[in-house]
């Protein structure tokens, strides 16, 4: 049973007052920082192979160090690190205040690398173009997740502007994470020892249900990213000389697809990319489905003649199997292709090869490892018609299922939540990949992990017209700052 909010020690006047500092800080401050960040192409390395050249991840890493130097914190140290050939991090140390001052500490995470621009912004935007309407600011890594080192920073001095006793803060903002956080785990050996007892991880690099109430992310999925390339000729062909007895590479490609899920339904067909719902997970997918409903599904920009409700979706509209769809089972993407020549350009020609980037997400306590082995295996053992078929993986992530959270930080989500939307908070877990909660939970294993952020309905991360909702992410810095405080 969820704790009650009123057992948490915060009054009315300390929660109000902490939302109004952050307020103001997020409106003469965090805010100006935020567009000029967002003009920057900070791409993360696996989509900006010469990111040292471009010097964005630089920048980036440069603005946060300058704004968190300029904030009037005591005795806090600050700098920049970088590893013989890695992306660089930025880390800090902030003593803690009050009777909290030699107790556990928290680790305050976040990144400042980006997605790629995409196609599809609006005419009067896109990704390097920031605009601020209606509350929300628009542009690439706003809200994934270049506001999290402004709003922990904000989340810190509303506390000892409020004289409010907190732990020590550590925050670790990385710039590799939509890349894997292939270069996080030497730095997390560097800096764990510097960390002392790390009592509680927030990370604000995830989802929300809704804009009216605080979301905590219990699990993630893992991912196996890869290229399928099938090779049938060594060069291309006049496709009515050839066609009829040369397998097309495109047929031989959807054949294999077939092999890993249904083309129909969109189920994966092999056991090892399934694993057991916890019996927790299943309950919080219904409690997450009654308060969210159809807009589980309504969220998403569909393109049809007569609107979403129009559409039969491939396994039902109950948002319960929808929820545990995007969470708990797995799900083929294909997000890419070579060999494949613009319409405009196609000729009558049979082409010799079909490359397609797959993008498998995989249940959170399914081994990354041995998924991207299996879909190696179902895709390159006896081919049809003899075709050359490889499958070379990018990455192979494992996903994340959260521990159980302690009464206290029950409490004190719920005190936050209900101060500042006036309901309690919920609890979802989200489909995407964050490979840098595996590798946080295997270095402080007795902490407690508190994953959430603004990602709400239609604020879109890694696609076209992605934006931040202010308003929501003013409160949730308030509701950082009481979580904090509650340790």
């Amino acid at each position: 049973m969820t704790a009650r909010p009123d057992t948490h020690p915060f009054t009315a006047d300390q929660s109000a007052a902490l939302l109004r500092r952050a307020s103001s800080q997020w409106d003469a401050d965090i805010v100006p920082q935020l567009i000029e960040y967002v003009k920057l192409p900070a791409k993360s390395p696996a989509f900006e192979a010469d990111w040292r050249r471009a010097g964005q991840i630089e920048r980036a890493i440069e603005q946060a160090r300058r704004f968190v130097a300029a904030q009037p914190v005591a005795n806090m140290t600050l700098e920049v690190i970088t590893l013989e050939g890695r992306t660089p991090v930025l880390f800090f140390d902030i003593p803690g205040t009050g009777a909290k001052a030699s107790g556990k500490s928290v680790l305050l995470y976040g990144h400042l690398d980006k997605q790629p621009e995409m196609a599809g912004w609006r005419e009067d935007g896109g990704p390097w173009t920031p605009i601020l309407e209606d509350g929300k600011l628009y542009g690439r890594g706003g809200a994934d997740d270049g506001y999290a080192v402004f709003a922990t920073m904000a989340a810190v001095l509303a506390l000892d502007a409020e004289g409010i006793a907190r732990p020590r803060c550590i925050g670790l903002i990385e710039t590799c994470e939509e890349s894997g956080s292939y270069d996080l785990p030497p730095y997390l050996d560097l800096l764990a020892p510097r960390m002392g007892d790390v009592g509680l991880v927030i990370a604000l690099d995830s989802g929300a249900g809704n804009y009216e109430q605080l979301w905590a992310t219990t699990s993630l999925r893992g991912l196996v990213n890869g290229v399928m390339t099938v090779r049938m000729l060594t060069e291309g062909v006049h496709s009515g000389d050839a066609g009829g007895v040369v397998p097309s590479t495109f047929r031989v490609a959807r054949q294999l697809l077939d092999r890993i899920d249904d083309a129909a339904t969109g189920a994966t067909r092999s056991p090892v990319f399934a694993s057991a719902i916890p019996d927790e997970r299943i309950v919080q997918a219904r409690q997450a489905a009654d308060i969210l409903g159809d807009v589980v599904w309504q969220r998403f920009p569909w393109q049809s003649c007569g609107g979403a409700h129009e559409f039969t979706l491939p396994t039902s509209k109950d948002p319960v199997e929808l929820i545990l769809n995007r969470t708990w089972r797995a799900s083929l993407s294909v997000t890419g292709a070579d060999g494949l020549p613009s319409c405009r350009d196609a000729g009558n020609v049979l082409r010799p090869f079909t490359a397609l980037k797959l993008s498998l997400r995989i249940p959170p306590t399914v081994d990354g490892s041995v998924a991207a082995a299996e879909v190696k295996r179902l895709v390159e053992h006896e081919t049809p018609y003899h075709a050359q078929v490889s499958f070379v993986a990018d990455s192979a992530a494992t996903g994340w299922n959260a521990p159980a959270f302690a009464p206290w930080l029950t409490v004190a989500l719920d005190c936050a939540s209900m101060h500042y939307f006036g309901r309690p908070a919920a609890y979802l877990g989200e489909g995407g990949t964050i490979p840098f909660m595996g590798m946080l939970g295997a270095k402080f294993p007795a902490a407690q992990m508190l994953v959430t952020g603004v990602l709400g309905p239609k604020a879109n991360a890694h696609g076209p017209n992605e934006f931040l909702h202010i308003d929501y992410a003013k409160k949730v810095t308030a509701a950082t700052a009481m979580v904090i405080a509650a340790l």
